[in-house]
C-alpha cells in the first residue's frame, strides 16, 4: 500500500505550464496586432534646411525624391504614374496614415508638386515635406 501511495505522489509533482503558454501567446498576438511597421523610402537624401521646421514623430508612408527626379517608395524606384495607385492601396489598408515626402534639396520643385498632387488624388490629405532644422 505504501509503494502505491509513493507512486501517486511522484506523478503529481510537475507544474502545469499550459496557462503560462496561453498568456505568452496572447501577449505575442497583442504586440503583433498593435505594432506599427515603419516603411522606409529606400534612399538617403540631403534635406533642405528650414527655420520653421517642426519635429514630427514620423509619417507612416515615406516617399523620397532624388536630385535627378527619381521617386522612391518602399525601397524601390517607382514612376510618377504609380504613386497614386500605391497610395490608394496603402490608404485602403490603413486609412489613418500620413505621408512624408523627403525631397532632396537639389530636386526640382515641379516633381515635388506632382508627387504631392498624386498623393492627394490617392486619398491622403495629410502630406508633409521633410526638412532639416538649421544647423547651429
Amino acid at each position: 500500500m505504501q509503494s502505491r501511495r509513493h507512486a501517486i505522489e511522484s506523478e503529481e509533482t510537475g507544474i502545469d505550464l499550459a496557462p503560462m503558454l496561453d498568456f505568452v501567446l496572447n501577449l505575442l498576438i497583442f504586440f503583433i496586432i498593435t505594432t506599427s511597421f515603419v516603411k522606409e523610402s529606400g534612399i538617403n537624401v540631403t534635406r533642405p534646411q528650414a527655420l520653421t521646421a517642426e519635429h514630427k514623430e514620423s509619417g507612416n508612408i515615406l516617399i523620397a525624391i532624388r536630385p535627378n527626379g527619381e521617386i522612391w517608395m518602399d525601397k524601390r524606384h517607382i514612376d510618377l504614374r504609380e504613386v497614386r495607385d500605391q497610395i490608394e492601396k496603402l490608404h485602403i489598408e490603413r486609412p489613418d496614415d500620413t505621408v512624408v515626402i523627403i525631397a532632396d534639396k537639389a530636386s526640382q520643385t515641379g516633381v515635388l508638386t506632382k508627387v504631392m498632387d498624386q498623393v492627394k488624388l490617392g486619398g491622403i490629405g495629410d502630406v508633409s515635406i521633410a526638412a532639416a532644422p538649421p544647423s547651429a
